[in-house]
């Protein structure tokens, strides 16, 4: 899976639109890179960009941008509602798929140690990237704002993680960090009383509501020793809420920032709020997802409700996001268009290279009988792989819903899925074979007029044939893996669903062979013997242990047949 992260940096500009424009430049001209929004603000003199891609680019355009924002911006005569304390005031890197926090907290330190001894800004690292526990809370980071920074950065507690210590006075400094995605959603309420949605926000935000004197909602406040409001939790960790009455829609809506998507995920949210809003007699019509969200999101609330229904999970991923979409009611107000609402799917519809797997049959067919050389046998036994899973799957789904089986479902939903990513995981294989071929054309391409050319062109053929290698040793690994999916359908799968599995088997062992017959052919034009001899080793065994499997697979179909 792509690594994808998003970065939300706040810019303390918010009213002059060249300004503002000049630094979103920067992160534009970032191949890769795909900026999702800007929102100035006049009123707090600020304004909040967001990009996503993969973590290297997505790093190159942050540091670009927080470069043109210390050149620009002069924090000496900046004023806004808004706390602040830097012409870049803070840059969260937020994971979004194939990306751990771990490894996003990283990538947030390597850039603020970037922009501390490339840019001499001083800069702090919060949330998730903290290396003081303390200053996981930006406030505490911010405290003293840019009046008081100068000040603050002679102290010991002030100095920054990385930048100097003198004060910036043009840039000011930032706050550098990892955090988890925010999901910001509206839960459409079938009233009008604002009254009534903010009551249902109180129950289930995390904050909750003040505890008052004898329980009555006229109750006084109560107070702790300190003097502090006593509060009564509500029922969602990272959450934070409050009800509203929308004009446009004639409607009172619960509004809620969902903070930690792994604490709390969408649609636990939502059927929290949907049990809440009916103990007080209030029916959740829908809801809507303002912004992008992570095709996790949608992917986990889909099997969710799939679930729920004890229907197979191993469905393509367009109708696990349809579930998810009329279960949440996500498309109550308006219609929800995926390519549009989720992330992954924003980025990849900037993406115009051609894909094998986009075409049609024909299509992918007539491109394979064509003249050019690619694709070609190693593209074609990805296919067949890809094949050998979707057999295998359709009968594991087939299975899940047949009659009397009903108390099988889970069983069956776990082949199902299994299957569903093996078939992914061969279909990106197909163009990826391809994309291996081109890489040694490429580099026989190279220029080879000098010794030093000669060199590199040597060097990158040598680099792309081991690469031309591993991709069909991939393919053959993944399509010896569907083995047991289909295996399994012939021996527990709906019996009337045999002779598919059993198909699903002998595209599973053409492929093993016909990428064995492509990593043989690149293997024998490898200096690196040592390599080359090992995946070799490692990949006979695989090809004569498919046609072993294959074989035992068909004696156990021809049995079932009779």
């Amino acid at each position: 899976m792509k690594k994808i992260i998003e970065c939300v940096p706040n810019f303390s500009e918010g009213r002059d639109m060249n300004v503002i424009k000049q630094i979103t430049d920067e992160v534009e001209k970032i191949e890769g890179v795909k900026l999702l929004d800007v929102d100035p603000g006049q009123a707090t003199n600020r304004t909040v960009v967001t990009f996503v891609g993969e973590p290297e680019q997505v790093l190159e355009a942050a540091f670009q941008a927080i470069k043109k924002a210390s050149q620009l911006i002069d924090m000496r005569t900046h004023h806004g509602a808004h706390p602040r304390f830097g012409a870049t005031d803070v840059c969260p890197l937020i994971p979004v798929a194939g990306i751990t926090m771990e490894e996003t907290v990283e990538y947030a330190r390597t850039l603020a140690k970037r922009v501390g001894e490339e840019l001499g800004i001083a800069v702090y690292c919060y949330e998730s990237a903290a290396f003081d526990p303390r200053r996981r809370n930006l406030a505490y980071c911010r405290a003293g704002e840019y009046e008081g920074l100068k000040d603050k950065l002679s102290t010991p507690d002030g100095k920054p993680d990385f930048g100097p210590v003198e004060f910036n006075a043009t840039a000011g400094a930032t706050a550098i960090g990892a955090r988890d995605f925010l999901v910001a959603i509206n839960y459409n309420l079938n009233t009008t009383s604002t009254r009534r949605a903010n009551a249902i926000a109180f129950d289930v935000r995390e904050k909750g509501r003040p505890q008052r004197e004898g329980g009555k909602v006229t109750g006084k406040p109560v107070k702790d020793e300190k003097g502090n409001t006593v509060m009564i939790p509500g029922t969602l960790k990272a959450t934070k809420a409050i009800g509203w009455f929308i004009e446009e829609y004639g409607i009172a809506q619960v509004s809620m920032n969902i903070t930690n998507i792994s604490t709390t995920p969408v649609h636990v949210a939502y059927e929290e709020v949907f049990a809440k809003a009916a103990a007080r007699g209030v029916r959740v019509t829908g809801a809507e997802i303002v912004g992008l969200v992570p095709k996790k999101c949608l992917i986990d609330a889909g099997k969710y409700y799939l679930a729920k229904q004890e229907r197979s999970l191993g469905v393509d991923e367009a109708e696990i996001i349809k579930i998810a979409v009329k279960s949440m009611g996500l498309d109550d107000l308006k219609p929800f268009k995926p390519e549009e609402k989720i992330i992954e799917y924003v980025m990849e519809a900037d993406n115009k290279e051609k894909k094998l797997v986009d075409m049609t049959c024909t299509g992918f067919a007539n491109e394979t009988a064509s003249e050019s050389p690619a694709p070609g046998g190693g593209s074609i036994s990805a296919y067949m792989g890809a094949l050998a899973a979707a057999l295998g799957t359709m009968v594991a789904n087939l299975s899940s819903h047949k009659p009397g089986w009903d108390e099988r479902w889970e069983e069956f939903s776990k082949w199902a899925e299994q299957g569903q990513v093996l078939k992914d995981e061969l279909l990106h294989l197909v163009d990826e074979d391809t994309n291996a071929f081109n890489k040694i054309m490429n580099a026989f391409g190279l220029p080879k007029k000098t010794d030093e050319e000669k060199a590199a062109r040597t060097a990158a053929i040598q680099e792309a044939t081991k690469y031309a290698i591993e991709v069909p040793f991939r393919t053959m690994k993944k399509s010896f893996e569907t083995f047991g999916i289909v295996k399994a359908m012939v021996e527990i799968g709906n019996p009337n669903s045999v002779t598919d599995a059993a198909v699903g088997a002998l595209c599973a062992r053409s492929a093993v062979m016909g990428a064995w017959l492509n990593v043989r052919i690149n293997a024998s034009s490898l200096k690196d013997r040592d390599f080359a001899d090992k995946v070799l080793a490692e990949a006979k065994q695989l090809a004569e242990q498919a046609m072993k499997t294959e074989a035992e697979i068909l004696k156990m179909a021809d049995e079932k047949i009779g």
